[in-house]
């Protein structure tokens, strides 16, 4: 059992509601509830929401006994279920709409919070100008040469979204905004099936004049794509992300290399770059994943221009549903 000492029935600390989307999420569901369970926010001022996207394995069944079991161990662990619209943003929509804190936190189900995740992510929400409060993305430890890629190249690092040149915004995997600010801007677009974290960060800065802050304490892990499948999805769905944000926003679309570009650098990794780092391999200076960063680096940046390519902002994406302010 998680000791609370420090925090327990402490009224002083605002009620936050965590929300965690789920799409078939039976395999991550024991570890992801193992974490929330471990959180050193005061129990009795945390509420958790997972909602199930009309899930096909056993999400649901599993989600229904940990809610008895957490209430059996004094924290409130809720199922809800989105079954109307597949998009993990409708599902927050969903979570957001039933949450009866001030403070919304959001991760995501390929996720590990560690214990001091909420504690940590929720302080800056006590400044009055700050209305989004974005914490770290590690990785998880991985076995594929895939997944070593994505955790030598940070590829989920809050630091590369903060740094947009357009404006900064955190993901979802480590998110919380005040609800406050989501009844000035509206809920995230529900029909928008990537890039609605940039979207919302964006209207509550540049519409409701919120301030963002970054906290480097309030760190997830997440497990990244185990295949190149998988891998290739990811950065293809990158792509469409850059499209809906520039047809909603018209921020610029990401330059695409040209067939020279990709066969000059595949030239300099083959003749420069792999020899030089076999030889620090066979030294035990560099791994596999270093060896074929490039090579990888290369399949992504092609995904991604796919993505990007054949991305096509439905219509209903551009909806907003406001979030009605409370009586």
């Amino acid at each position: 059992m998680t000791t609370h000492a420090s925090f327990a029935n402490s009224m002083t600390e605002p009620l936050v509601s965590v929300i965690v989307p789920i799409y078939n999420g039976e395999a991550d569901l024991p570890e992801l509830l193992r974490c929330l369970e471990a959180q050193t926010y005061p129990r009795d001022r945390a509420e958790y929401w997972l909602v199930d996207n009309n899930s096909r394995d056993r999400t649901r069944e599993l989600i229904q006994a940990a809610s008895r079991a957490a209430a059996e161990q004094g924290w409130t662990l809720n199922y809800l279920c989105e079954d109307q619209i597949q998009s993990s943003y409708a599902a927050r929509n969903r979570g957001i709409c039933a949450a009866r804190g001030d403070w919304l936190a959001f991760t995501d189900a390929d996720c590990r919070p560690r214990p001091d995740w909420l504690e940590q992510l929720v302080q800056p929400l006590g400044d009055p100008a700050v209305g989004l409060s974005v914490g770290e993305i590690t990785a998880l430890p991985g076995s594929t040469i895939w997944e070593r890629h994505a955790e030598r190249e940070a590829t989920l690092s809050q630091r590369h979204t903060l740094a947009n040149a357009f404006c900064p915004y955190g993901q979802t995997a480590n998110l919380a905004v005040k609800r406050q600010a989501l009844e000035q801007v509206g809920l995230f677009r529900p029909y928008l099936t990537t890039g609605g974290d940039a979207d919302l960060c964006w209207r509550v800065q540049r519409e409701g004049g919120w301030q963002l802050r970054f906290v480097e304490a309030a760190q997830v892990q997440h497990r990244h794509r185990a295949t190149l499948d998988e891998l290739r999805s990811q950065w293809r769905r990158y792509g469409r992300s850059s499209r809906y944000l520039h047809d909603l926003h018209g921020t610029p679309l990401m330059r695409e290399p040209s067939p020279r570009e990709y066969l000059r650098q595949s030239a300099r990794w083959l003749l420069k770059e792999s020899p030089k780092t076999l030889l620090k391999a066979i030294a035990g200076r560099a791994t596999f994943a270093d060896l074929l960063g490039t090579p990888i680096g290369l399949i992504c940046v092609q995904a991604r221009t796919e993505g990007q390519r054949q991305g096509s902002l439905p219509a209903e994406a551009r909806l907003i549903p406001p979030l009605e302010p409370r009586p």
